[in-house]
Formats: C-alpha cells, structure tokens, sequence
C-alpha cells in the first residue's frame, strides 16, 4: 500500500516538473499529410519535449490547467482549428528525466492552394514551418490521392420548367468506420422538396479505393423562375481508421444553377401540370351502357400522375344530365415516392341513379398536360358515354300505392298480345271479389285522406315514422361530422337535404346552401373547407370550434319544410321528375 502511494506521489511530481522552469528540448510539428483536398480535414500532431526538474515543495499544489501549449493559434486564418488533444509522458535519457507532451490538432483549411502551418513556439523551443497543398478536383499529375470523404451530386434534368419535378440525388463517400456523422438536407425558400424514401448504404470502388457510400434522393419541385440555387451539402463526422486512429471528416459540395423556364405558351389548360406520365381512367359503368331507372351505378374516375405530388392535382368535372341524380363522395388524394419521383393518385367516386328513361349522355372529361419527356402538350380524355335508360326493369316499377299516371290501372303494353282467358275468368265469383276489392281501396283512401286531415292539427303528438326516424339518423351524423370538423361533413348535409327535400335535387353543398339561403351556413361551411384544405393532405381539421356550424344546421332544421300541394302535401309527381 505505501509502495503504491509513493508511486502515484511520483508520478504527480513528474507531471508538476513539466510547469516549473526547465530548459526547453525539441518541439516539432508532423501532418498526417501534406496534401489533401478541398474540404478534408488534417490531423497535425506537435510533440515537445524538456528535461524535468522534480520538486515535491508544490506536489499538492499541481492544476493541469496550467500546464504549457504550443501557440498552435497562429495557424488561422488558413485553418480552422476544429479539436485539440494532448497526452504526456515521461522517460529517462542518460538518468535525466524527459517530458514528453504530445498535442493532436484537427485542422480544416479555409482555402485551396498551398497553405503554410508557421513556426510554432513552446517555451524555448520553435519548430520548423510546414507546407501544405489543398486541392480541389482530381489531384495532380502524379495520380489520385485517397480521400476520407467527399460528397457527390447529380440531377436527372439540366433544366425544367417551374414546378417540374428535379430528382436530386446527395451521395456521401467515406473511408473507415464512420462513429458518428451529419450531413445536411437541401433546402430553398423557393421550392418544394420532398425526400425519395430512405436512404440506401452499399460500397464502391473510385479511382482503385473502396468506399463506403451513402445516398439520398430528393425530388425538387421550384416555384418561382429564373435560376434555382441551392446551398451547399456539408457533411462533418468522425471515422476510426484501420490503425484505430480517431478521424474528423469535413467536406461540402454546392448545386450547379439550374435554369427554371416558365409556362409555355403553347399550353392551353386551366391548370398547370408538368409530368412523365399522366393518365385517366374510369370504371363501374355497365358494359353495354343499358341501365333501368332507379338503378344504382357506382362511378369511379381516377387520375394519376408521375412527377407531381397529390395536391397539384386539378378537381376532375362531376358534370351529369339533368335525367340523372348524382352524389359525388370525398375524392381521395394519395402520393406515393419511388426512387424515381413522386407518383400521386386522384380518385373520384360517383353515385349516379337515373330518374327519366331515354338516351342520357355523360359529357367529356378532357385532361391538358405536359409531357416532359417529348416537351409537348397532351391531353388525357375519358370520351362522353350515352347510357341507354328504360323503364321496364324492376327498378322502374317498385310497389307504390300511388295511382299510375294518366290514371290507368293497367301496366302492360298496348302491343303484347291478349293473355288467353282461362276457366277461372269466367267463373261468376270473381266479378264480386272484384267488387268487395274495389270498395275496399275506396274505402283506405277515405280513411288515408281523413287521417290525413286530422294529423294536420295534431302532428306533434303522432309517434315519428321510419322516414322522421331516417331524418334524425342523418341529421344525428350530419352534426356529429361538423362538430368533429370532418371532410365528410359536405357530403353528410348534401344527403341530409336530400331525404328533407326529395323533390329537390343537390348535387354540391352550394346547391343546399343557395337552397336554404342562410348566410351563416355559408359562411361556416365555407370556413371549414379552407380549414381542410390547409390541413396536411385532407386530414380532419379537428382541433376547430364548429359549434357555430352546428348551431347553423339546427336552425336550418328549425324550418318547416317548403310544400307545394294544395293541402300541404307534396306534389306526387315534381317538375324535376315528371317525363
């Protein structure tokens, strides 16, 4: 135990030598190279060395803090000084006690060229200047050097038009075994960019030297003309090398300007759209176009794109003829990043129910767009479909106790041949059954319209019927939908309406609106779309107070619907439905 503290007393005594006077040795400055490229970074280790004088009067009284350095200071601005490190040791020449300290230096040089580490001073001692050569590119005559890391970029197109998409791609080269590393995301006030998917890591031979690389993609989308620059890609890291030396890694590379064209003039759509691909399709009509009255069809278009994100996308038209009903749902946007760009998807889905017989035309959907590949203009079309509508499918003709029109009891066609008359038909029964049928329908209509009469004055003590119970179920998730700000909200109210007002037709949440001629709704609805539409990619607003919306819907509710018959029925047979 005493041995052992004597030791450590000794040693501490040793380490107290090197800041009491002494006479100096030998200092001298040795880089781990003396050329290098724009952006590495130099490791310079100085080493200096005295004879040491113990004296244990001050043993207790040792701060390493005051311990002598190099004025290793002197090397800016050339060099950026980026850590120092230093370590001592002791040894015995010819019994005289040698310190040894050892300073490890990372240094970035600011310029290329041949850069200069001037003489530096220890106490007494002064060391030899020494010369380096920054370069920038491939190196000298004299053939590559090996490089820590450097960083490459590359883009897909030499120019583009404003908002066309430029794929960016950021790969980092690396030696060693890499222990940490940032390397920056490019960046621009004026554009819109938006990272490929992850990054990919692989090796690569360059100039005979196995690296390890690391790649990004980017897509670029710039939003203004002129000329796109961005800042440099830096990275700093630190590597270990295969000797297990410690190594800073600091390089950049800047972006070629890239020109960026405005609008041609050649192109005649309402909405901008630079792609490599775009296309329209659409599907869920029958075949052979022939549908029943009153039937279902489920219309879906879909527009997709390359090279553009989801909301660059135009609303697609949801214009139909005046025979048919149509309830267009949400449109659906998604955007998907492959390695090659961005690939969005619009998708619209229609519900259309025919309500008049005859020849009924979907009008054409036409798509202008650039083609960037042929630099030229194109255009996606879904050509008009003619749907053939009759009224002989069981869609047509559901159970009604409603009176046929013209009033006519009979339903078949004046050119189908006469059934042939049975036994029964002649059977002297019937005509009495016949009879007691007849006054048995006189007499629901008397008490339907008697009933009808007396429910007038007394309508708020009736139970409420499946209709008045479907109402409130819609009204119910109509306000449940606002309160939460929900994107179905639009679509909620235009059903809602809908099953209030059959005789009318609404095809947006405008038509409800100028229906109902209520400022407030208008505006509330309103307000809740430019709240969607500044959400991130159509997601519910959510955190806004729509208690003003519900309040409007409640009072819109509040009013009597508007009725048109004589004694306050509706008509049977509305304008809008009538052949």
């Amino acid at each position: 135990m005493v041995k052992r503290i004597l030791a450590s007393l000794t040693g501490l005594s040793l380490l107290l030598a090197l800041a009491l006077p002494a006479w100096a040795g030998e200092l001298s400055v040795e880089p781990d190279r003396k050329q290098l490229y724009e952006g590495e970074v130099l490791t310079v280790t100085v080493k200096g060395t005295m004879e040491l004088d113990i004296n244990l009067s001050n043993l207790f009284e040792f701060d390493l803090s005051q311990l002598p350095a190099p004025d290793i200071e002197k090397v800016e601005p050339d060099f950026e000084i980026l850590a120092r490190n230093q370590q001592y040791s002791i040894r015995t020449v010819n019994s005289q006690m040698i310190g040894e300290i050892t300073w490890t230096y990372q240094l970035a040089p600011t310029r290329t060229g041949e850069l200069t580490i001037p003489e530096l001073t220890f106490r007494d001692a002064t060391s030899e200047p020494v010369t380096i050569e920054v370069v920038s590119g491939s190196g000298p005559d004299q053939g590559p050097q090996v490089r820590d890391s450097f960083v490459e970029l590359s883009a897909d197109k030499a120019e583009v038009y404003v908002q066309e998409q430029l794929t960016l791609t950021v790969r980092l080269f690396f030696t060693g075994n890499l222990i940490r590393g940032e390397l920056s995301e490019p960046e621009h006030p004026h554009a819109i960019i938006e990272s490929l998917g992850k990054q990919q890591e692989y090796t690569r031979y360059r100039d005979g030297v196995r690296y390890r690389v690391v790649e990004r993609r980017y897509a670029v989308f710039p939003q203004k003309t002129g000329e796109l620059d961005l800042p440099p890609i830096r990275f700093e890291g630190q590597a270990r090398t295969q000797e297990g030396k410690l190594r800073f890694l600091r390089d950049n590379e800047e972006f070629f300007a890239v020109p960026v064209k405005p609008v041609p003039s050649g192109f005649t759509g309402s909405t901008w759209l630079s792609s490599s691909d775009l296309s329209l399709e659409e599907s869920g009509l029958p075949p052979t176009l022939e549908v029943d009255v009153g039937e279902n069809l489920t219309r879906r278009i879909t527009l997709k794109a390359s090279d553009l994100p989801s909301e660059a996308l135009p609303p697609l038209p949801d214009s139909t003829p005046t025979g048919i009903r149509a309830y267009p749902d949400q449109p659906q946007r998604s955007t998907q990043a492959t390695s090659e760009g961005l690939v969005s998807t619009l998708e619209q889905t229609i519900a259309l129910v025919p309500v008049h017989a005859g020849e009924m035309t979907l009008p054409e959907i036409r798509i202008p767009w650039w083609d960037t590949d042929t630099d030229t203009q194109q255009v996606a079309v879904i050509p008009a479909r003619t749907l053939s509508v009759t009224g002989t499918g069981a869609a047509a003709a559901p159970p009604s106790s409603e009176p046929p029109e013209n009033g006519s009891a009979a339903s078949g066609s004046a050119s189908e041949p006469e059934p042939e008359t049975s036994p029964e038909a002649n059977n002297p029964v019937w005509p009495w059954v016949s009879v007691a049928l007849a006054f048995a329908w006189a007499a629901t209509i008397a008490g339907w319209w008697w009933s009808g009469r007396r429910g007038r004055g007394t309508r708020t003590q009736l139970p409420p019927h499946d209709g008045d119970r479907n109402e409130h179920a819609l009204f119910d998730q109509l306000v449940r939908a606002a309160r939460k700000g929900s994107a179905e909200t639009p679509h909620l109210l235009i059903r809602w309406m809908q099953h209030r007002h059959p005789d009318r037709l609404f095809h947006t949440a405008g038509d409800v609106v100028k229906f109902v001629g209520d400022e407030t709704l208008a505006a509330e609805l309103e307000r809740l779309q430019a709240d969607l539409f500044a959400g991130q990619k159509g997601e519910k607003c959510g955190t806004a107070d729509r208690q003003a919306l519900v309040r409007a819907l409640e009072q819109v509710r509040r009013r009597k619907p508007e009725v048109t018959g004589e004694d306050g029925l509706r008509p049977l047979y509305p304008d809008n439905l009538s052949a």
